[in-house]
């Protein structure tokens, strides 16, 4: 990014940045501001709205991811495996590649084809993923309806950190 950091609280700071120049740097600071599974489950929400851009292959990794955030144990391995597959070039493969980057910051089962195993230069791989993942989605959207779906993506990044803050604060208690 470059918007350079202030005193704002995040929430604030992600509008401003919607606001300025880079827009699509509010979609990078979602990215990196959620917690990684809420992340995740934000990347796959903002790709279905786009499923008629997706193809066949997308819909089925966006199927595995859906079903990981549901059982992260049960449909992990499939995810990846889907992922190592597919060179991560697609706003699925993306998106698989981020829930199988969850577990631990490493990747589950083996290498992955096209993408460079994360690594302690690379500390939040799976931000990393999911930011690769919503804009290689956004890039495919029209550009005249592509500001209002950039904003409604992030609107709804910053409504999952805002329900993330209130469930930290909850477990706080």
């Amino acid at each position: 990014m470059r918007t350079h950091p202030t005193e704002q609280p995040p929430i604030e700071f992600c509008r401003d940045i919607l606001a300025g120049r880079i827009p699509e740097e509010a979609i990078t600071f979602c990215a990196y501001l959620l917690p990684d599974r809420a992340a995740v489950w934000w990347a796959h929400e903002c790709l279905s709205h786009l499923s008629e851009l997706l193809d066949g292959t997308d819909h089925e990794l966006l199927a595995y991811v859906r079903d990981w955030v549901g059982e992260p144990d049960s449909h992990h391995r499939a995810a990846v495996s889907q992922a190592e597959a597919t060179a991560p070039t697609t706003p699925g493969a993306w998106i698989a590649l981020a829930a199988g980057w969850h577990d631990n910051g490493s990747i589950v089962g083996g290498s992955v084809v096209g993408a460079e195993a994360p690594s302690a230069l690379q500390p939040f791989p799976v931000a990393h993923a999911v930011n690769a993942s919503v804009l290689a989605g956004l890039a495919r959207v029209a550009l005249a309806d592509r500001f209002a779906v950039l904003s409604a993506f992030v609107e709804m990044g910053i409504q999952m950190a805002e329900i993330e803050a209130l469930r930290q604060s909850a477990d706080a208690y």
